[in-house]
């Protein structure tokens, strides 16, 4: 089983690959996470790559579109949305309740850049089905 869940910050990928791990003892993998791989970025992808393709019970958590390219072609693809209102006051909560213009304008000029990409789940306001996903 490969898992790739992405989308912006504070959306719930993070408690739904926690949630998945604890039925399938699946090794998760988040970010940046395979730049200990190696010494250098392309050298790591590449073994990342390389584990992703053969390794079994991975889940990779991400919010760079880039990564994306990593990923094998039987790796399953899950797509978490949420409004924005709600990812500010999430990302907020991060910050000890403030947060800073700078940050606010990122998260909406960042806003909705998952949404056209393939998926094979998508799920939007925490509406997620694991059964479904463990199942396919």
């Amino acid at each position: 089983m490969k898992i790739c869940i992405f989308g912006e910050s504070c959306v719930g990928k993070s408690t739904l690959a926690k949630a998945l791990q604890e039925r399938t003892n699946a090794t998760i993998y988040t970010g940046k996470d395979y730049l200990r791989l190696a010494k250098n970025e392309a050298e790591a992808k590449s073994k990342f790559k390389t584990l992703l393709s053969q390794e079994n019970d991975i889940i990779y958590v991400t919010t760079d579109l880039q990564d994306l390219s990593l990923l094998p072609e039987n790796c399953v693809r899950i797509l978490l949305t949420e409004e924005l209102d709600i990812i500010k006051t999430r990302f907020s909560k991060r910050m000890h309740g403030q947060l800073p213009p700078p940050v606010a304008s990122m998260l909406e000029k960042n806003h909705g850049a998952f949404d056209n990409l393939p998926y094979d789940f998508h799920f939007h306001g925490g509406n997620v089905n694991i059964d479904m996903i463990l199942d396919k």
